[in-house]
């Protein structure tokens, strides 16, 4: 671990939303004085992970998975009734989740089982390692390829666990095949007020600027934007960039800002934007699996009435807003995370 990589401190206690009539905390000034994105991007989380690929209609997906899932025997039986997907968010790869696995293995037996049992993380296509299909993914094309995925990896009932679009890809897929999931874990969830700005940029502009604006470059310079934004890393402002999303970027390992702007795939970011235009968030009404949130308190690319919305549709969700934190709950307060992703399972 590298001087930038190394914690700052113990955490602090997340602030739990779970009533319907909570709001939430107020944004803080300064920064906690706890373990605020204590981890970086360490392989040493992923020695357990074999890599695979899993051809599917939509494209070729790239995935790590415990190894005792390949098992045919009853151990892998055992696994794969208790494994969970994990998926990453727009701009992202499998690893955005290393510094939760951490967390999690560190909490041992008080972490959820859905985060310290059998995993399967998943590089959606063009993202990470995954060849971009033509056409580029949308929400829609995620969710069969994570359904795919299940079947490819022997999976009949997984517990999703998403970040950001991972999120509302993991709605999707409880709302269109109910019968598959066996709980969800939204973290960081970019919802109503993210779809809300698809449809009416303009109004976006008002609600969740960052992400319009990010949109709005990545529509006009589709291929140029990527090696600008890596061009403006190399010259020194890897945090300049990263500091819409993070609460308090210099806190921010290094490993994980780079692999923030590495990760950037504007094509696909566009995609996934789009198709959030004629979204119907009513089909989440028919979800009727555990549901656990856990967002900041100061996320750029949504607003804290989004998860009052979203309790009204899904009554029994449970929601805990973390306090300094912006868009990358797992990376910023993992631990906290952690909590919050096992309470009322």
């Amino acid at each position: 671990m590298t001087a930038d990589d190394a914690p700052p401190g113990d955490a602090a206690p997340p602030a739990d939303d779970a009533q319907p009539g909570n709001p939430a905390p107020p944004a803080a000034d300064a920064p906690p004085a706890d373990g605020y994105a204590p981890f970086g991007l360490d392989p040493e989380e992923a020695r357990d992970l074999v890599e695979g690929v899993v051809t599917t209609p939509d494209g070729r997906v790239v995935v790590h998975r415990s190894a005792v899932l390949t098992d045919p025997g009853a151990a892998g039986d055992e696994a794969r009734a208790a494994a969970t997907v994990l998926l990453h968010g727009a701009a992202g790869s499998w690893t955005t989740w290393l510094p939760l696995l951490r967390a999690a293995r560190e909490a041992g037996a008080d972490a959820s089982a859905e985060l310290t049992g059998p995993l399967v993380l998943v590089d959606l296509p063009g993202w990470g390692a995954s060849p971009e299909p033509t056409p580029a993914l949308d929400v829609h094309a995620a969710a069969r390829v994570v359904l795919a995925v299940a079947d490819a990896s022997g999976l009949d009932r997984p517990a999703l666990v998403g970040h950001s679009l991972g999120a509302l890809v993991a709605l999707h897929v409880a709302a269109v095949a109910p019968e598959r999931v066996r709980s969800l874990g939204l973290v960081s969830p970019t919802t109503f007020s993210a779809l809300e700005a698809a449809a009416h940029p303009l109004r976006g502009l008002r609600t969740v600027p960052a992400l319009v604006l990010l949109r709005g470059v990545f529509r006009v310079l589709p291929r140029a934007s990527r090696p600008l934004l890596r061009a403006a890393a190399r010259a020194g402002l890897l945090r300049a960039l990263s500091a819409p999303v993070f609460r308090h970027v210099r806190q921010v390992p290094r490993s994980v800002l780079e692999a923030f702007v590495g990760e950037i795939r504007p094509r696909a970011f566009v995609a996934a934007a789009a198709s959030g235009v004629d979204y119907d968030t009513g089909a989440w009404a028919g979800i009727g699996c555990p549901v656990s949130v856990v967002a900041g308190a100061d996320d750029a690319f949504a607003r804290p009435d989004d998860l009052v919305v979203l309790r009204a549709l899904l009554p029994g969700a449970r929601t805990t807003v973390l306090p300094g934190c912006g868009h990358f709950a797992h990376v910023e307060r993992p631990r906290e995370t952690v909590r919050a992703l096992g309470s009322g399972r």
